[in-house]
């Protein structure tokens, strides 16, 4: 008994689960998924509503900054440069993506402590770099950003981190490292690192955009480079009998600053960038429109041209003659259906020919 109560209730829901299955799998609206009354739209590149492709190219300076030789020497700058290109993507309005290629030189300087500082003198040194890395972007604008409906959205703050691969070369001099015609002889301090998984680094760093038009932004960056390298700066790597400069300062990591000035090309047709918009502005902005939206309602936009009291956007009679009784759609009534309307018909209740007003034969209409 208890099985056939069991098959009794759970055949009709393999069928209808079968059915159900079967309407999931279209590609029509609407499905299952959708009622139909939104405007849904498959997820491809066709249903985009924003641009969220971008180019960027970008320079500025670059300096040691946490190193054993460094670019910040007696109370001076040593300028350094570097130039980048990137690929960016936006996935949302707060978080994008992007693919960078950067290069450039840094110039440092450094004193080695004692008696080998004053044999060596003030060694100078330079690092030549290049490097791929993948970088996460934050925008802080949107994402923390006060909105209301009068505020232009014109700049905004980014945060970036990511990691990387880097290769570079260095070279350092002093007057006691090019020794050639003295013993024991010295060559340079020269370290070349090639791009490999070994020159793993590290960046953060912050940027503020601001909104040049749909197709340019104007950027100001600074990057923080952690290279966890102790050869970075060019301070060699120290052997026994050389003056060790990489030796000067504790830890392990020589760590460089950049700071650029750039363009990002935003790539689309569509007016707006992913990066600058906000969707709860957006909703503001349309609640904006209808709290002050006119509410004046038309009760006849048509107007009532046979002044029947039915409006002619649904008038079925535009022309019925003053005084005349009419239904809902606004056609003269003819209560017994003579084809005379009441108006004219002098027996309202007998249906008569139209020659008599609408009385019978052997009736005299009064």
């Amino acid at each position: 008994m208890k099985l056939n109560l069991l098959l009794t209730l759970a055949i009709p829901i393999a069928f209808y689960a079968q059915n159900n299955s079967a309407v999931n799998t279209t590609g029509d609206y609407p499905n299952s998924y959708s009622s139909g009354s939104a405007k849904v739209k498959h997820f491809d590149n066709s249903s985009r509503m924003f641009r969220d492709w971008s180019i960027s190219v970008g320079g500025g300076g670059a300096f040691m900054q946490n190193a054993d030789v460094t670019s910040f020497y007696d109370g001076k700058v040593n300028f350094g440069w570097n130039a980048y290109a990137s690929l960016d993507k936006q996935i949302t309005h707060t978080f994008g993506m992007n693919l960078q290629y950067q290069m450039g030189k840094t110039n440092q300087k450094a004193l080695l402590p004692g008696a080998a500082g004053i044999a060596a003198g003030v060694a100078t040194a330079y690092t030549k770099y290049h490097q791929v890395s993948i970088l996460g972007d934050i925008n802080f604008s949107n994402l923390v950003r006060r909105t209301d409906n009068h505020s232009p959205y014109r700049w905004a703050l980014h945060g970036y981190g990511g990691v990387g691969l880097q290769g570079y070369r260095t070279l350092l001099l002093d007057n006691d490292m090019s020794r050639w015609s003295t013993t024991p002889r010295r060559i340079p301090v020269q370290i070349e690192q090639k791009l490999a998984l070994d020159s793993f680094f590290y960046q953060i760093g912050t940027g503020v955009k601001f909104n040049a038009s749909k197709l340019i932004d104007i950027e100001a960056r600074a990057m923080y480079i952690i290279s966890g390298d102790d050869s970075f700066d060019g301070g060699g790597f120290g052997k026994n009998g050389v003056p060790r400069y990489n030796a000067i300062k504790d830890g392990n990591s020589d760590n460089m600053l950049t700071v650029n000035l750039g363009l990002s090309f935003k790539l689309g047709k569509h007016d707006t960038h992913l990066a600058w918009f906000d969707p709860l502005q957006n909703i503001n902005s349309r609640i904006n429109v209808l709290d002050n939206a006119n509410n004046d309602f038309v009760v006849c936009e048509k107007g009532d041209l046979d002044n029947d009291g039915v409006c002619d956007d649904w008038d079925r009679q535009l022309d019925t003659p003053a005084g005349a009784r009419v239904d809902g759609a606004g056609v003269a009534l003819d209560m017994d259906l003579d084809g005379v309307i009441d108006l004219y018909d002098k027996c309202v209740t007998v249906p008569g020919p139209v020659e008599n007003n609408g009385c019978p034969i052997n009736v005299n209409p009064k």
